[in-house]
């Protein structure tokens, strides 16, 4: 994808530390102080543009929501869309998902959410895979003890690659949907990549799973 150069994002980013920190590492075990109550943590790694974790957010007023996304000229859509929303559970964090042992302390998160993450296709590149070993290890870590990924994606490529990773792994699924919108899922939020993807007919795959901790605790 094609970013839209914008150099006046981070200066906009940089105008309201009250929702997107700065030098964030220093919230590390202590991100409930952000919102305006304790509330159980979720985090989307690579929010895009924001429409899913602010829906989320105005739709789970009892869950605190950080949306994490590394560019700078995408995240500034998330923050526009909170600066009209305000919403008290929802925070910024304009960061690498390669580092999330960096910002979150061992069990400090409940839900991670990873929505139409890039596929990076080609197997020289499968490090950069949301769902590749070494940053199932940081979820692993980042965890509660009963938490859960929530995965999507129109890619069936990275959906199978996704199942094996997590099955190598000994993270057991929950739920598997094979075909989201044509399924009796409820409550779906769709992100903008999953508005335009299912507008041309791609499947929506979609799984729900946790990490069992007697098979991984080894690892």
């Amino acid at each position: 994808m094609r970013l839209r150069n914008k150099p006046w994002a981070q200066d906009k980013l940089d105008a309201h530390p009250e929702y997107v920190p700065q030098e964030a590492e220093q919230f590390r075990g202590k991100w409930q102080t952000r919102f305006e109550k304790a509330q159980p943590l979720h985090i989307e790694v690579g929010s895009g543009k924001g429409r899913f974790i602010v829906e989320m957010a105005k739709a789970h007023p009892e869950i605190n929501y950080i949306s994490i996304e590394i560019q700078t000229s995408v995240i500034v859509s998330v923050l526009e869309l909170q600066l009209e929303a305000q919403l008290p559970n929802l925070q910024i964090l304009h960061a690498d998902g390669r580092n999330l042992n960096q910002y979150f302390e061992p069990g400090e998160v409940s839900r991670i959410y990873l929505n139409f993450s890039d596929p990076w296709p080609k197997k020289r590149h499968e490090k950069r895979r949301l769902t590749s070993a070494d940053f199932i290890k940081q979820y692993e870590e980042i965890l509660v003890a009963d938490g859960e990924i929530h995965f999507k994606t129109d890619n069936q490529g990275l959906f199978e690659y996704t199942l094996y990773s997590f099955s190598q792994y000994g993270i057991k699924l929950k739920q598997v949907w094979l075909d989201l919108h044509h399924s009796d899922f409820e409550g779906n939020i769709m992100t903008e990549y999953e508005e335009k993807f299912s507008s041309k007919g791609n499947r929506i795959y979609r799984l729900e799973a946790y990490f069992d901790n007697e098979e991984t605790k080894s690892k």
